[in-house]
């Protein structure tokens, strides 16, 4: 990937003082707050589209509205605990993990009975009549930036033992979301006023009989206390090159850290080792080729060039993560100098300017592998 930029003053003063790129580099979040998208989110919306005789029916949506922080494979979990003694008769578009004890139940088993459900996202090719619009993408979303149609997920759920008008329904409390791993906290679900529903027509405007929403929030430090990444630093004009920081994200040999590490040199089986990562080892546990800053990605940035009108940089994005295939992907870059901007190529880009002219970030197709932004 190569950007182009104006001005060939800015370049000259960004080598003399740390780079901006750095920044993202040092970030490190104690709080669900990322300042590079203040008011990202996930929202988890619960609409009540109609009553039964023992409960309702709900269609529950998933709305990512973080600009750059997509939800890959395996996919997010949905977690929460019933307020009374409910239990879910049927899903469409997703279902539970567990269906917990039903032994109570006799002729109608209901699909899950358990206190504490978790529901997870059904997979591509579900037949049509276990369906619903906005479901079975295996609980991939897309970053609100990069594909606002692929940002939303969807599933339907039949509750019962439940509340049947608006003021004995009781909200489910003890929210949890896992996208796939760690990272976020969910507040006390809030209700709030009834969803509109547009009609096919456009003819005629319906609503559900009861709204309430969760909202999630991320946490860099919350997922993973080491970062995710490092950057690395080279020019056209000096043969020296700026390695990742030793240990950056993780010391050979330290047991304490997450993963382990793997010498494809002095490793004859390394296709066994990844498919097979081992007892107490998910899916999403870093397999990480060994490198002096043991980090799953690499961002090198390099001034490829300096003329009069412009400069240019290259970055180039490694992947030392064996266990991972990254897919759908971005990097986020933080630099004063995006403002003059003048070319792009190989990827796509979109500026993010949370705070007016006060921050400039460019988004393009590399780097976002899961929640990087080291």
């Amino acid at each position: 990937m190569f950007f182009r930029f104006s001005s060939p003053f800015a370049i000259r003063s960004f080598l003399k003082s740390p780079p901006c790129i750095l920044l993202f580099v040092l970030f490190s979040f104690t709080e669900a707050y990322d300042p590079l998208d203040p008011y990202g989110n996930i929202t988890i919306k619960w609409d009540i589209i109609s009553w039964t005789p023992d409960g309702y029916v709900a269609v529950v949506t998933m709305n990512n509205f973080q600009q750059y922080r997509h939800i890959s494979e395996p996919g997010w979990s949905l977690g929460w605990t019933w307020a009374k003694k409910e239990v879910i008769w049927s899903m469409v578009g997703g279902q539970t993990t567990e269906q917990g004890d039903c032994s109570k139940y006799k002729g109608n088993i209901p699909h899950c009975c358990k206190k504490n459900p978790v529901v997870v996202d059904l997979l591509p090719g579900t037949p049509y009549n276990q369906q619903i619009a906005n479901c079975c993408k295996g609980g991939v979303l897309s970053s609100w930036a990069q594909d606002q149609s692929k940002a939303v997920s969807a599933f339907q759920v039949s509750v019962g033992s439940a509340g049947t008008t608006n003021k004995t329904v009781k909200l489910p409390k003890d929210f949890t979301l896992k996208a796939p791993g760690p990272g976020y906290t969910c507040g006390p679900a809030t209700i709030v006023k009834p969803t509109l529903f547009i009609q096919p027509d456009k003819r005629r405007v319906t609503q559900a009989l009861m709204t309430w929403n969760v909202t999630c929030t991320y946490s860099q430090f919350l997922a993973q206390r080491t970062p995710s990444c490092c950057v690395s630093l080279s020019s056209f004009y000096n043969d020296t090159v700026v390695p990742c920081t030793t240990c950056a994200c993780g010391c050979q040999g330290n047991s304490s850290q997450l993963g382990e590490c793997v010498d494809p040199d002095s490793s004859p089986h390394l296709q066994s080792v990844v498919s097979n990562p081992g007892p107490g080892k998910s899916s999403i546990t870093p397999l990480v080729r060994c490198t002096r800053h043991m980090c799953p990605i690499r961002v090198h940035w390099h001034v490829k060039l300096n003329y009069k009108e412009y400069w240019r940089v290259k970055v180039t994005v490694t992947n030392f993560n064996y266990g991972m295939n990254y897919s759908n992907w971005n990097l986020v870059v933080q630099h004063p100098n995006f403002d003059n901007l003048t070319q792009l190529f190989s990827f796509n880009y979109k500026s993010i300017t949370p705070y007016g002219s006060i921050s400039k970030c460019g988004l393009s197709r590399t780097c976002n592998v899961r929640d990087i932004k080291c």
